[in-house]
Parts: C-alpha cells; structure tokens; sequence
C-alpha cells in the first residue's frame, strides 16, 4: 500500500493534512519529527513526505529542526509554511521576521508556473499564517510564488522533486489547496490512489479473524458512532466470540440507552451485556467540577467495570476500543498542547485485566469511520447521528453533575434536536447540542416569580472540525425552540444562542 508520511512539527493543521491526503484516495499516517529518522523514512517505503507548520521560527535553537540529509534522500518533499522555512533554513536560504509585513488570512497570490501549480490559474486566493518569510531560497530552488509581501510564497528545486509553500493548501480557505496537493501526490509522488474504504474494511476483518482466532474479546461499546463501528467490523470477523459491554453511565442524551441496545442485540444478533450503573458513576462524580477530572474519573470508571464483566465471562484475552486518529494524536502528542484528554486514551489506567487492547480504527479519521460504518450496513442514523463526546454529558452539564441537572439537559436537548430536524436544519449543521450552564436568573412563569437554570444552544458550521462558525438558524427555529425549553423542561426558565466561532472558542464548552 502506497503511503505518504505528514511530518509533525507541531502545527495546527497536521491533522487535516493527513485528511487531505487521505481524500485523495492516499493513505497518510503523522509521526513526530523527532520520532524518525531520514533512514527510516527511506525503509518504510514512503512515497512522499509533507513537512506541516508550527508556531516556532526556524532559526530559533530551541525550535524543531531536522536532519537536512532528508534533501537528498531521493524522496519527494512538501514543505507548508514552517515547513516551507524549513526546508529554506536546512539548505542554506535566508529566513527573515516579516515584520510590519506578516500575513494572515486570504491573500491573493500569483505563480510562474511548475509541476506543483499544474491546472491552477495563475491568480488565486490562499490562507496565510506565518511571522517569518523566506528571503533568499537555496540553491538548487526557485521562485515559484509570490503575494504582494511575502517574496517567496513557494518554491521549488524541480530536479530532486523538493517544493514548499508559505500558505495553507489543506485548508478550504486556499482555492486550489486541492489541486495542488493532488499534483504533488499524483504527479511528483507517482501514487496511483489505492487507498479505499471498502478496502480496508475487508483487511481488517480478515487481519483480526486471523489474530483472534478462537479467543475472546469484550468491546467496549458506548453507542456512539466510532465504537459502534468497530463492533460491527469485530462482529463480522469473529461472531459469537465478541461480547459488547454497553455501560448505560446515565450521562446518555434522551432514550439512548435502549436505542443502542435494540440495535446491537435486535438487528446485529451480538452478544451484549448492558450494565446499568447510573448510580455508580454519579457517586464518583459527585463534587467535581473539574472539567479534566471528569474524563478521567468517567474513563476509569469504564475500564473497571468492563474488567468485572469480563471476569463474568472467563479468559478473556482482548479488549477492544473504538478509538480513531484524532484521538490517538490529541492525547499523545508531544509537539502540540492537550486540549482535553480522551476516555480511551488520555484516560485509560495503567493497569488494564486483558491480555491485549486492539483498537480496529485506530489509523482513521472520523469521516473515514462514517464510510466504513455504511460499508458494513450500519444505519445510516446511527452512522451519520451527531458528534457526542466519550464522557456525555458530563461535558455539556457545567458544574457539579447530578441526576436532576443530567434529566433537565436530556429533555432540553431532546427537544433541540426534534426541532432541528423539523425545521430542516438536523443535516445543514455540522453539530448542534444544549448545554446545562452553571448560572440561574431570575424569570417569570404563571405571574410568579421563578429562579430557575439557564439553557445554551450550540450549533456550528465547519467542514474540518478545525476551524467552526456559528450556524445562522433562522430565528423562528430559535424562537420555537426557546419557548417549548422554557415551558416544557422543568427548572428552566432562560434560553441563550451562543454564536461564538471556533476560534476562540471550541465546539464544545468543556
């Protein structure tokens, strides 16, 4: 299988480069700079490698440099804004402070041509971000681009198929970003496109069937959409020898619980166990407000529980998680800050009563996922249903969680979500959710006064999850769902739109 290796240098886009690429039927895999070297890049047959950003300048000591042996390994190279100085920096070009110069966001730029700007006009609109510019490319490069301030917004060494970009290509901001990577993959990289979904989803069957064998594996199932997944890819390559632990934590938006149940156990035939075990996790959440101290705890929760099902069921050699990409990237990342960790990764416990953990997406983003899940016959509700993180809605109650506030959020985001698909808007969001905040007002019901809690909407608009906007709901739907929150949840009495995009804030509140 041809692949391309995204090199991390701490950027904020690495992820949605591997995506890009990815798209272009290519597989992609990151790995920190400082996790491999030159000669291994070369023995682990890469076709290509793409230096991301990041936020350091390269002639700082202390920033992430690399060995320049990597010019002339023979491999194709795509240097990305830091990257690009990079790639300046290691063969003897000039990295300069651009000063009253710096760009960021849409900047119009003109190219004289080569094989990276193949079928690109030679005016067009790219995504900026950069401090520092390249003054004087190295030798061997050219000049390729420019904008009004940057004098070197690409550059190219044609013979030993080295390019660089100061902007975004992967970024929807950047016209032809498309075009451009697909010309580096396709025409300087040499890939055919071989990477499909459908592909994958029959190695992996075959991969754990082979693996497994006859021995037992429990699969941690939490009903969303990447644990579903790899239940059903796990179900299909070993049947009966899979028992899914469905542990109903309380935290579950409105009847979710017997929905995933009817599910797995009706229309798949798996073996599930459905642990109900409300009361135990509120008794350790009780207190806390903490928002990191939350997963944690919920993470740990999960895995000791399915340690004493599993003990129920015997030797049971494997535990299997949905864990995806993202997740494996964001909780162990040494380049980039933790945003927050993640149940099945940040939070697992050291100790762990199986023999093996196997986590059969781990190598897949969640669009990916979504693929894989219609190519094993999952219904398309479950597959396509919104974006709920591991911990519930212990992230989405502010404060101190407790059965009162987790059932007053369940009814107010029930009725979110009914209204949103009524009004035509459940597929337009990218993700849409009510948030329980931490504040009570003072309000007016029945000519009586009332001091009762205050609903957030959320709704975003984004194409990547790394950048959102808030989505414009047409004021009816927000009117419509404002006054049925406020009549018919109890304890309710104000409901607020938070129209905040991300940046600065995230999609979620905690």
């Amino acid at each position: 299988m041809e692949k391309i290796l995204v090199l991390d240098f701490g950027g904020q886009y690495n992820q949605l480069i591997a995506r890009r690429v990815r798209e272009q039927h290519i597989y992609a895999e990151i790995r920190a700079y400082n996790r491999i070297t030159p000669e291994e890049i070369l023995q682990q047959g890469y076709r290509g490698v793409i230096f991301t950003g990041g936020p350091n300048s390269v002639y700082d000591e202390s920033s992430p440099h690399y060995d320049p042996a990597i010019l002339n390994a023979g491999i194709p190279i795509l240097g990305i804004c830091y990257g690009c100085q990079l790639m300046a920096y290691m063969g003897g070009g000039e990295i300069c402070a651009a000063g009253e110069i710096s760009e960021y966001g849409r900047i119009e730029m003109r190219h004289t041509g080569g094989a990276l700007f193949k079928n690109v006009p030679e005016e067009s609109t790219v995504w900026m971000s950069h401090r520092d510019y390249v003054k004087t490319v190295p030798k061997g490069f050219t000049v390729t681009a420019a904008t009004a301030h940057c004098p070197t917004a690409a550059m190219a060494d044609e013979e030993r198929r080295l390019y660089a970009v100061q902007f975004h290509p992967e970024v929807t901001h950047t016209e032809c970003g498309k075009q451009i990577l697909h010309n580096f993959l396709y025409d300087v990289c040499g890939c055919m496109g071989d990477w499909i979904m459908a592909d994958f989803a029959s190695r992996q069957i075959e991969y754990y069937r082979n693996k497994i064998g006859d021995k037992k594996v429990v699969c941690a199932l939490s009903g969303g959409v990447d644990s579903s997944v790899a239940a059903v890819l796990l179900h299909k390559a070993i049947g009966q020898q899979l028992t899914c632990i469905f542990v109903d934590h309380g935290l579950l938006r409105k009847d979710e619980g017997d929905i995933v149940e009817h599910t797995f156990a009706g229309l798949f035939g798996m073996r599930l166990i459905r642990v109900n075990a409300q009361e135990r996790f509120f008794a350790k959440l009780a207190g806390v407000t903490d928002p990191e101290r939350k997963r944690k705890i919920i993470g740990e929760e999960f895995i000791r529980i399915f340690e004493e099902e599993g003990k129920k069921l015997g030797k049971v050699h494997y535990l299997a998680q949905g864990t995806i990409y993202p997740d494996v990237i964001e909780s162990g990342s040494e380049n980039a800050s933790v945003i927050k960790s993640h149940h099945n990764v940040g939070g697992l416990p050291d100790v762990i009563d199986f023999d093996e953990l196997i986590e059969p997406l781990n190598t897949l983003f969640k669009d990916e996922v979504r693929a894989i899940g219609k190519e094993l016959g999952i219904p398309e509700a479950l597959v396509m249903r919104q974006p709920f993180p591991g911990p519930g809605l212990a992230v989405r109650t502010i404060g101190e969680i407790t059965p009162e506030k987790v059932r007053t959020l369940q009814e107010a985001d029930a009725i979110f979500r009914e209204e949103m698909d009524a009004f035509g808007w459940g597929r337009r969001a990218s993700q849409y959710f009510a948030v329980l905040t931490d504040t009570k007002s003072v309000g007016v019901i029945g000519d009586e006064r009332t001091y009762g809690w205050t609903v957030a909407l959320r709704s975003v608009d984004t194409d990547d999850f790394m950048t959102a906007d808030w989505s414009r709901l047409p004021y009816e739907l927000l009117e419509k769902v404002s006054s049925r929150i406020a009549n018919e949840v109890k304890g309710v009495n104000r409901v607020v739109y938070d129209i905040t995009s991300k940046p600065p804030a995230t999609v979620e509140w905690e």
